[in-house]
């Protein structure tokens, strides 16, 4: 072998060494850029598949202020947006069990809601094969009212009034499923959902949100979450108190409701109502979908394991909204900020040190026309201590 061919070789050989080389770090530099993505579920089947094993995340800006840790559980990313789908799939999939509903015979699911409960049956009724027939208060929100038609489902508003009144939104759901069950011909059947007392709403919570919660964070000190229909508060509470019983359970209360002062002095009675009248429209409140003046199947579940509760006033829940927004770039609907505003006066008051979980319900886009409508307006610099000054 001549010289020149001998050198061709080494230069060919070389070139290949440089070449591996190069592919090594290109392989090495892939994978250390995968290990810094955030792990991807797997494949499914149908929008349905995708509820629940929502993220948690730490709020930054309440754990440097507080010296506590305040993550927030992100049950806005379920497919329709809340942490309603959890219960909706629930009420579906037991009903079918019951043979109550069939899918595409035609059956229609009533319930009567104003908050984010009738999106997620809308959603998971075109999914599953349903109508979804939602009735609610006719001051809701205008963007949950465009929503629910963008999404097929039959909407009903009704005049607000208190829950003793014939005409009340979740009354009139359950009139409606009463009707077509008494005199439909064509063979097609109708579930009235009621999910302020189905029971499936508060063991759905207890089978897969608090087991959820244990399985993210080893230990958790506070639980803090609102009360609708109950069943949130109910299913997470029960599952974190039998894990840990030293776990404190806390309600957030918006002004105008009654629940906070059944926790903590064992009467359902607030100081705007005067003693004996129950027949109240709504909650005197700008928040939607939590605080009532009347106890639920739901929330009487879970009442044991509420250890107390903290009254938040329209005005906190605003800054609050608007602190978060300029300071984390949350964006979070109205029972989302007084849920922070709660865990903030919870770390005051018990930590430092603590691990506090909030639940992230729903999104600010669907509060735009109401709550957003105040909150936008609170200062870009709006300090923790100015959400905190009218405490």
């Amino acid at each position: 072998m001549s010289w020149k061919s001998t050198l061709q070789t080494s230069a060919t050989i070389l070139s290949l060494v440089i070449v591996i080389n190069e592919l090594r770090r290109a392989y090495a530099r892939i994978s250390q850029l995968e290990t810094t993505l955030t792990p991807l579920p797997p494949r499914s089947r149908g929008i349905e598949s995708r509820i629940g094993n929502t993220p948690l995340i730490e709020i930054k800006s309440l754990s440097a202020k507080t010296g506590c840790k305040i993550y927030a559980k992100l049950e806005l990313l379920n497919p329709a947006g809340s942490s309603k789908d959890r219960v909706a799939l629930a009420i579906i999939k037991a009903a079918e069990i019951q043979g109550l509903l069939v899918p595409h015979r035609g059956d229609v699911i009533y319930e009567g809601t104003s908050g984010s409960t009738g999106i997620s049956f809308a959603v998971l009724a075109s999914a599953l094969g349903y109508t979804a027939h939602i009735c609610l208060p006719d001051d809701t929100s205008p963007e949950k009212l465009q929503l629910l038609e963008a999404l097929g489902a039959e909407v009903e508003k009704v005049k607000p009034a208190s829950i003793v009144d014939p005409n009340q939104y979740v009354n009139a759901a359950k009139r409606g499923a009463e009707e077509i069950n008494q005199t439909s011909n064509s063979g097609k059947r109708a579930l009235f959902a009621n999910q302020f007392e189905n029971d499936f709403n508060w063991r759905t919570h207890y089978t897969t949100t608090g087991p959820e919660l244990l399985k993210q964070l080893d230990n958790i000190d506070i639980f803090i979450n609102g009360s609708g229909t109950g069943g949130t508060i109910s299913g997470v509470g029960r599952a974190l108190k039998e894990f840990n019983k030293s776990t404190k359970i806390i309600l957030a209360d918006p002004q105008g409701s009654g629940l906070a002062n059944r926790i903590n002095y064992g009467v359902l009675y607030d100081t705007v109502e005067k003693e004996g009248t129950r027949r109240r429209h709504q909650v005197d409140t700008l928040v939607e979908g939590i605080g009532l003046n009347r106890l639920t199947w739901n929330f009487e579940q879970g009442e044991k394991y509420i250890d107390e509760a903290i009254k938040v006033p329209d005005d906190q829940a605003l800054k609050m909204a608007k602190y978060l927004c300029i300071n984390d770039g949350l964006f979070w609907g109205s029972s989302a900020a007084i849920n922070c505003v709660a865990a903030v006066k919870a770390a005051l008051k018990y930590g430092p040190g603590l691990n506090i979980v909030v639940v992230a319900c729903d999104s600010g886009d669907r509060h735009l026309s109401k709550f957003w409508k105040h909150a936008a307006q609170v200062t870009r610099t709006i300090t923790l201590e100015e959400v905190l000054a009218d405490s």
